[in-house]
């Protein structure tokens, strides 16, 4: 089994680098495509929003505290508030709806 475990090190090493490297490799001019390049502008936006979303859901003991904040920050960001204040209130309505769930 331990011999075995260097050849899944090796493999995913492997799929991670040719991933990485294959646009790399074969697209060298730049991209006059206004879809690729609408796609790739929004990719990191949307795999952080991916990556953000459960972790605002789950952080608090209750899961409605934390989908009640989401709601709170995307109304108070719709509205242009500041990063701060949007944050802020967010663990204002996690702390409140915690108290009162408790």
């Amino acid at each position: 089994m331990s011999g075995n475990i260097w050849i899944y090190i090796l493999v995913s090493g492997l799929v991670s680098f040719v991933i990485r490297n294959l646009p790399l490799t074969f697209i060298r001019k730049p991209i006059t495509n206004r879809f690729i390049r609408s796609f790739l502008y929004y990719v990191p936006y949307a795999t952080l929003a991916l990556m953000t979303f459960p972790a605002i859901i789950y952080a608090s003991a209750h899961p409605i505290a934390g989908a009640a904040a989401f709601a709170a920050g995307v109304v108070l960001a719709w509205k242009g508030k500041s990063l701060l204040t949007v944050s802020g209130s967010c663990c204002i309505v996690v702390l409140i709806i915690e108290l009162l769930l408790h």
